[in-house]
């Protein structure tokens, strides 16, 4: 376990030696971070080898323009872990996630400047590599407050938010528990794929003693853009995909449904200029898929696979009109349809879209282990639910299976050097 008492450069010491896990920011060592960093600058926006600052209001990788790499991890902590421990951890993470996001090493020291004989403090495999727009996420499970016999084990039991429940069950799920859920949870998104995984590497060895890695999962090609900048990505039906998301320029939007605001739950001011995450794996029967003729999927999507336009017609962001009759009579957007479920019966609720497509080998019937690992940031979980009770009728659910779920708040940014991602709740 990490003592809160400890300092930044003993604590380096104590991992160097495998019998620690963090960085504490603060003090001299914070300041000569700061400094490091800086000399770095913030790079920019349109350079995907650029750095984002770590530090502001909101945590970077949400309203970030979405990266193509991910690498997503969620912990559970160690029954012996006490509420010192978790914020000793959250300071460590949030001390080296300032360093790997500006294309530092995790530590002054890293891979190759300390003693030869004890294990260095950086694994090394991100040496010489840009920042690739590395962001890393950190999220808030309903565990960190109670346990699942209910009990408080870091006395948050009092600042848990009420919307941080168990999500319900939906139609289709077919949920496996050892990849769902977790007490916290890191998004670490990059344009190269080796940036991505070090980030995780490195924070999950930090994380020795006080929490265990519980499931990850790997992305790659983006199915949602988060800028005016970015074209449409596709998923693996090959599909234009989240063609009505909220943009990061859209302030209005995410104020309006991402931003916790302040009051929204008075436990849990703390959240305040957070927001809550959903995470769901969902696996695609590919090769059913590809069997389908053309005219068929674009029924069940609702949308022409050439340019992404609704079948009513138009262009890939033409309001779609469900008045609109084939010449046979039937609707040209098809009542079962995905389009048309997502639309109507949501009422104007909205999600920020954030998932990433994934191949992970083939399974046990020769098949691609395929899919989407969909993620979404929202004010409020209820607009997600809201979003997928939508879908129970959806003619795509004969070709995809959701296998994972997960909820997490997200905390405010680190406002400063001396601040860490968690210090509103722990205060």
């Amino acid at each position: 376990m990490i003592p809160v008492e400890v300092t930044r450069r003993g604590l380096l010491g104590a991992v160097g030696a495998g019998l620690g896990a963090g960085l504490l920011a603060g003090g001299a060592a914070g300041a000569a971070t700061a400094t490091a960093i800086a000399g770095r600058g913030a790079g920019a926006a349109g350079d995907p080898a650029a750095a984002v600052a770590f530090h502001g209001a909101h945590q970077a990788g949400i309203v970030t323009p979405a990266q193509d790499r991910l690498h997503f991890a969620s912990f559970d902590l160690m029954p012996t872990a006490d509420r010192a421990d978790v914020i000793a951890l959250l300071q460590a993470w949030s001390a080296a996630a300032a360093r790997m996001t500006q294309g530092l090493d995790v530590s002054e020291t890293g891979a190759v400047g300390g003693p030869p004989l004890a294990p260095p403090e950086d694994t090394g495999e991100a040496l010489g590599l840009p920042p690739s727009n590395l962001t890393i996420t950190f999220g808030f499970g309903p565990g960190l407050f109670a346990d699942a016999d209910g009990v408080d084990r870091y006395g948050l039991a009092a600042r848990r938010p009420a919307a941080l429940q168990p999500l319900p069950s939906f139609a289709f799920d077919l949920l496996e528990a050892p990849i769902s859920g977790g007490d916290l949870a890191i998004q670490a998104c990059a344009n190269d794929p080796q940036v991505a995984v070090h980030a995780i590497r490195n924070l999950t060895r930090i994380a020795f003693g006080t929490a265990m890695l519980r499931w990850a999962q790997l992305g790659f090609g983006r199915t949602s853009s988060t800028s005016t900048g970015q074209q449409t990505p596709r998923n693996l039906f090959g599909y234009k995909d989240g063609t009505a998301n909220i943009m990061a320029e859209d302030a209005g939007a995410l104020a309006e449904h991402v931003w916790v605001a302040a009051g929204d739950d008075p436990a849990a001011d703390w959240l305040a200029g957070g927001a809550y995450l959903v995470t769901r794996r969902i696996a695609m029967t590919i090769e059913n898929w590809d069997r389908l003729p053309l005219a068929e999927q674009d029924d069940i999507v609702g949308r022409d696979k050439r340019d992404g336009a609704p079948l009513s017609g138009g262009g890939e962001f033409t309001t779609p009109d469900f008045d609109v009759r084939r010449t046979d009579g039937a609707a040209a957007i098809p009542a079962t349809s995905h389009l048309r479920l997502a639309h109507e019966h949501t009422s104007g609720t909205r999600i920020l879209r954030r998932g990433y497509n994934y191949v992970d080998g083939a399974n046990a019937l020769g098949q691609l282990d395929a899919g989407l690992f969909f993620m979404s940031y929202q004010r409020s979980p209820e607009q997600f639910i809201a979003v997928q009770r939508s879908l129970a009728t959806d003619a795509m659910n004969e070709y995809i299976r959701h296998q994972s779920s997960a909820l997490f708040a997200v905390p405010p940014g680190a406002r400063g050097d001396g601040d860490w991602v968690g210090s509103t709740l722990f205060a």
